[in-house]
């Protein structure tokens, strides 16, 4: 499903935006597009709206891994009252952050997918957001020797990727990896 009025909502999002930037004293400007054409780093995120800032406060917003960019993403999803599972249809990004932890994301599972291999053992991530977890479950689709599967809960969610045929010995939780 898709957004609505993408119009109306990148209007709400600007409207958002204003008041963040001045309010907050930030110096930066920013470009919202409806429907933006997809970039090769954009190839597992397809949003509807892409939300780029810009300026001499981008490095306050990808401080502590992009933490006040992710909170102002979240301000707008909240705004535009979208469901948890339409959060990608929206996207934030500064100096090409998004695009940089996607590729990170890849790499990651193509290590953990070679480690699992090796050891015949589950890998266990690091807690990550929705969005990324998705990326690393993406990123292994195609491997039919391995599955992925989310566990953990709330913010404590963690992808874990196992060999295909993984049983834990009877009474024995997996080993923890990270």
């Amino acid at each position: 499903m898709s957004i609505p009025d993408k119009i109306a909502a990148a209007n709400k999002i600007n409207d958002l935006l204003k008041g963040i930037v001045a309010n907050g004293g930030l110096r930066l400007k920013y470009r919202i597009t409806v429907d933006p054409p997809l970039a090769e780093q954009r190839d597992w995120e397809r949003p509807e709206i892409l939300v780029e800032f810009v300026g001499p406060d981008s490095p306050l917003l990808l401080e502590r891994g992009g933490e006040l960019l992710r909170s102002i993403e979240f301000l707008a999803l909240e705004m535009l009252r979208l469901p948890g599972n339409e959060h990608e249809k929206v996207c934030f990004d500064c100096m090409n952050h998004r695009g940089m932890r996607l590729e990170e994301l890849r790499l990651a599972a193509g290590v953990a997918a070679d480690r699992v291999r090796k050891t015949k053992m589950p890998y266990e991530f690091a807690p990550m957001s929705s969005r990324e977890r998705r990326i690393v479950h993406l990123a292994l689709r195609e491997h039919t020797d391995l599955r992925t599967q989310s566990e953990g809960e709330g913010l404590r969610r963690y992808v874990v990727v196992y060999p295909e045929n993984y049983k834990p010995a009877a009474g024995k939780p997996p080993r923890r990896t990270l």
